[in-house]
């Protein structure tokens, strides 16, 4: 068959045929196999990024997205790379020519290729695609120079006669700054058309001579090598119901809509010929699903790479082919990637997308060595604690010098793609030292308040990256490492009680580049103000998931308690930091406050704020809850809904 004919052949004798029948299978096998290893090449190391590990139900399956990108217009010219971010899965262009236009497609067997994807849609799911240009000629590393965000769900119900939209590329560095356009298409595929695609792709596998058409010989070998006996006694009556004028040939598309229409009815595939998994032919859409995604990435008919985490990690993506190849990479999502290199993943719940948060290597380096080793331990004993007070202090101070200001614009260079410069209440001028920039404030309406007028509804209390568990016993399970949390050490005895102590805990880490505000979560009154010395440890998972020291009991912190009608009391606690020298609150005891509104600030610094709810007064979100048992933080703001009142839930 591989070099075969799709016209009439001679006869042979039975034995000669059936040998040549088998070889035909063999080749034919072998020839998907080849495919299937290249499938497990492109998805080694890809974690959670596959599209295909989720069985969907057919009210949550919106379609599959043909993404192309088509090219850009740039100020000036460069070598160029594209990366396009859904949910928890990136994937990369080939890099351009030199020019200040680049077109990404590529030359294969004298066609020219898109670059293109096929998303799933989920109605719930990740919606948001991020497309992020990079300028690639540095040595060093490649630069994010413009991005922009579609909803692909706006394709979904759009009515334009162009198949071809523009989109503005923002600058990271400047509040509205344009740097160019990129232009791209997008369709949304019918669920008949998405398989009859399919099919049309796996029936070309067996055309060898590329003629367009198929021989019975042919469609027969490509039934039997998918191993389907109910599909095998029913293939001669098929492919005659294809062969309306009996020549004993069928084209291609005369096949495919046969075959999809059959597919159906009664699903004749029913192991993908990729990658080898058994499908549930009960299940007609996750195997559908399946197969056009599988067959796709499986034979690289779509020219963007995948199995990214990251556009960080795709943008440099000679790093992640080496580490492919020794078989290791350092991109994972939990508790390695945030203990063990230089870069932690968080999940945008915006966006419903990975993101990277990066740190300084030699940073990472000395908090290592520092908390994650009895060495470090022993420093601790030894003075480590009041270098630590001593260096924020002196920091603290630093940071409220004039000559200060200058680091701002260095500052925000850093962190380029997650300050919004435009949500800042004031011009950047209005700042004269850096920490009056680091406690800015935010424009009205800047941070949302989800059911601003239902006290049964908690919010998130701070811009923060979050992890939520229903007990203490979760948390160090899946987070806090150190031996000897606890809550009541957390609280301190004149806080904890039983209640407290079986309760919810929900922590908020905020990072340096963050609004470092922090809000009510809940309605109610302020009980009172307990003051805790401790340390000035930092918060960062290098430390909190170290069994060496216990951050969040031992480090400086004021727990407050607040009264409330849907949750009974909440313990809130401002944690303090390296370099946070200071906790300011903006309430007092006795006031009456509304969820969403301010209780303070802290100064320069990251830091934590922690809210406990008494046992069996708060159903979180399960979303913050999933993310949080596989060692993943979420990326949150002000506002976002944290969970319902228990009593509201039962009632």
């Amino acid at each position: 068959m591989g070099h075969g004919t799709s016209k009439d052949e001679p006869q042979e004798d039975s034995s000669d045929s059936s040998a040549s029948t088998t070889s035909r299978i063999q080749r034919l096998r072998q020839r998907l196999h080849r495919h299937r290893l290249h499938f497990r090449r492109l998805h080694r190391g890809s974690g959670s990024g596959s599209q295909l590990s989720k069985l969907l139900k057919e009210e949550d399956f919106a379609g599959i997205a043909l993404l192309r990108l088509i090219g850009a217009e740039m100020r000036f010219k460069d070598k160029w790379l594209a990366c396009v971010s859904v949910g928890e899965q990136t994937f990369r262009t080939a890099i351009s020519d030199q020019t200040d236009q680049p077109v990404w497609n590529s030359v294969k067997n004298h066609y020219i290729t898109l670059q293109e994807k096929k998303l799933l849609l989920e109605r719930n799911g990740a919606r948001v695609a991020r497309i992020s240009v990079f300028e690639t000629n540095r040595l060093s590393k490649n630069n994010l120079i413009g991005y922009c965000e579609i909803d692909l769900y706006d394709f979904l119900t759009r009515d334009s006669d162009s198949d071809i939209d523009a989109y503005d590329l923002i600058d990271p560095t400047s509040a509205g700054g344009i740097v160019g356009k990129i232009r791209l298409s997008c369709s949304i595929e019918d669920p008949m058309e998405t398989e009859k695609s399919f099919v049309r792709r796996i029936l070309s596998v067996v055309d060898y001579d590329e003629s367009g058409n198929l021989s019975y010989a042919e469609f027969s070998d490509l039934i039997d090598a998918f191993g389907n006996q109910l599909a095998a006694t029913k293939k001669e009556e098929l492919f005659k119901a294809a062969d309306e004028n009996g020549d004993g040939v069928v084209s291609i598309d005369e096949l495919a809509m046969l075959l999809a229409v059959q597919q159906e009815k009664d699903p004749l595939i029913n192991c993908c010929p990729v990658c080898g998994e058994i499908l549930q032919i009960s299940d007609r859409l996750n195997a559908m699903i399946h197969l056009t995604l599988c067959f796709d990435e499986g034979t690289g008919n779509q020219v963007m790479a995948g199995g990214f985490l990251t556009d960080k990690q795709a943008s440099n993506g000679w790093m992640f082919k080496v580490s492919e190849w020794a078989h290791f990479s350092s991109y994972e999502v939990g508790l390695r990637s945030g203990s063990s290199a230089s870069h932690i993943l968080v999940f945008d719940r915006r966006t419903k997308r990975l993101v990277e948060e990066t740190i300084d290597a030699k940073i990472v380096l000395s908090m290592r060595a520092l908390y994650q080793s009895k060495v470090g331990l022993g420093l601790m004993d030894k003075g480590a604690k009041e270098l630590l007070q001593s260096i924020s202090e002196k920091q603290g101070r630093k940071m409220d010098s004039p000559e200060s200001a200058k680091d701002i614009e260095k500052f925000i260079c850093l962190f380029k793609d997650q300050i919004n410069l435009s949500e800042i209440k004031y011009p950047l001028e209005h700042f004269k030292t850096f920490n009056e920039f680091f406690i800015r404030e935010l424009k009205p309406g800047a941070r949302p308040i989800t059911n601003a007028e239902r006290d049964d509804v908690a919010v998130s209390a701070a811009d923060s990256r979050l992890m939520a568990f229903e007990t203490a016993e979760d948390s160090m399970r899946f987070w806090i490492k150190g031996r000897k949390f606890s809550v009541q050490g957390l609280l301190g005895t004149e806080v904890c009680s039983d209640a407290f102590s079986d309760g919810t805990l929900v922590i908020f880490r905020l990072a340096p580049q963050d609004y470092h505000h922090f809000h009510f979560p809940v309605s109610g009154t302020i009980e009172k103000f307990v003051e805790i010395p401790g340390c000035l440890y930092t918060v960062n998972p290098i430390a909190v998931n170290s069994k060496y020291c216990n951050v969040f009991t031992e480090n400086k912190r004021v727990v407050s308690t607040i009264s409330t009608k849907e949750f009974g009391k909440v313990a809130f606690v401002a944690i303090g930091a390296t370099m946070v020298g200071s906790i300011n609150f903006t309430k007092k005891e006795g006031d009456y406050v509304k969820k969403g509104d301010e209780f303070g600030y802290f100064s320069f610094g990251g830091s934590t704020v922690i809210c406990v709810f008494e046992k069996d007064t708060i159903k979180i979100d399960n979303d913050l809850l999933e993310n949080s048992s596989r060692h993943l933080e979420t990326l949150v703001s002000v506002g976002m809904q944290l969970g319902l009142s228990i009593k509201k839930t039962l009632g």
